[in-house]
């Protein structure tokens, strides 16, 4: 039995980055940059005006000025600004040569049709000035960055259309188990619906991976294995839920041996999720999960993400938040690393959610995050500030 953190850690050394791939900007988000992306150009291109106003001189703020022209949007001034002298512009237009300062209109009086004065007694200059933001050649993101939407952003800005990513890993789910029938079926009275594929598919879509759910295998050696040796032929990683504890019908560590596969870990010093197991071979990878949902769901947040995510180039780490804890809390089994759901409260405190055991997937509904309860840790006082992972 080792400790999560050592899981942790034999994961990320045990998993290689995936090869690279131009992609188009449309299909970026949640992948990872193979290499920094340069600016083409500095932002803003040219002094621009931050608002609707007119182009003058600082200096000239106190005299009448003769407007000589209108400048909008996406329009070259034709005219430099001399000796009250102003322009029209609006705003993100190029600032005129000669110009220093953008006075509201609304700090503006027309005295006619071609001269107006400011009425206030002083302004900002209100002009974004060229490269400001982003200078020509600069890196506006480093290789290894997870692509959100602020960052498709900038790479739009700079030019960067077709960006060179990592490929994603291809991802195939089993779940293992007699007892199970689909979600469309009416279990007898000795079987249960199959929640942990869709569960996982979920997931890797949350991720933004498209996962093959390969449905339900029967508890039964042969047909296990045939399953698991078809989705590694097509796939780059398979998770499979069920199969890996200790009991009769629990094949998969087995399996994995005869496959030729190197077992990591079988068990770790957590609660829920005891029984997982790591293996890889020829750069294929295993993550062997336990049937309840609950492990199921919190194991792939431990382990699971930090894994696919290293095999897309990006090294994860979870959002972790320390907040004061609303009420005493008490467990009576301090051995393992316990994580259970918690909710935030309107006082910006953390409330442990009523759960009954690890499958009880029910009680992660309203969590907004898993909160770590250290080993030899019996109890947490109202108040005490504790580590939660957010969902």
């Amino acid at each position: 039995m080792i400790t999560f953190h050592e899981a942790l850690k034999t994961v990320k050394h045990a998993t290689i980055k995936l090869d690279r791939e131009i992609i188009d900007l449309s299909d970026c988000l949640n992948r990872v940059l193979a290499e920094d992306v340069l600016s083409d150009m500095s932002l803003p291109p040219f002094n621009k005006s931050a608002m609707d106003g007119y182009a003058c001189k600082q200096s000239d703020l106190s005299e009448n000025l003769e407007v000589l022209e209108v400048i909008a949007a996406g329009s070259a001034p034709t005219l430099n600004i001399g000796d009250k002298q102003c322009s029209k512009i609006m705003t993100g237009a190029m600032v005129p040569e000669g110009a220093d300062t953008v006075i509201m209109i609304e700090h503006t009086e027309e005295i006619d049709k071609q001269h107006i004065r400011f009425t206030k007694e002083k302004t900002k200059s209100n002009i974004c000035l060229k490269g400001e933001d982003i200078l020509e050649n600069d890196v506006v993101s480093k290789k290894g960055t997870r692509l959100k939407a602020q960052h498709i952003s900038v790479l739009a800005s700079v030019g960067c259309s077709s960006p060179v990513v990592y490929r994603q890993p291809k991802v195939a789910t089993i779940a293992t188990g007699s007892e199970l029938v689909e979600p469309q079926d009416k279990p007898n009275k000795s079987q249960i619906r199959n929640v942990n594929s869709w569960q996982l598919n979920a997931q890797l879509q949350k991720m933004g991976i498209k996962g093959y759910n390969h449905g339900i295998v029967a508890d039964s050696k042969e047909a296990t294995k045939e399953a698991m040796v078809k989705c590694l032929e097509e796939n780059d990683v398979l998770i499979i839920s069920g199969g890996v504890s200790v009991g009769d019908f629990d094949y998969i560590p087995q399996i994995l041996k005869e496959l030729g596969f190197n077992i990591w870990f079988h068990t770790l010093a957590v609660k829920p999720g005891k029984h997982t197991v790591f293996a890889t071979s020829k750069g294929k990878y295993v993550l062997g999960l336990p049937g309840n949902p609950v492990s199921s769901f919190v194991q792939f947040e431990l382990l699971g993400k930090p894994m696919l995510y290293r095999l897309m180039g990006h090294d994860y780490n979870a959002p972790m938040v320390r907040m004061p804890i609303a009420s005493e809390y008490k467990r009576k089994r301090t051995e393992r690393l316990e994580f259970i759901p918690v909710r935030f409260n309107a006082n910006n405190k953390v409330v442990p959610i009523n759960y009954h055991g690890s499958a009880h997937i029910n009680a992660f509904t309203v969590a907004n995050g898993i909160m770590a309860v250290p080993r030899e840790v019996d109890e947490f006082m109202e108040g005490e500030f504790v580590h939660v992972r957010q969902l």
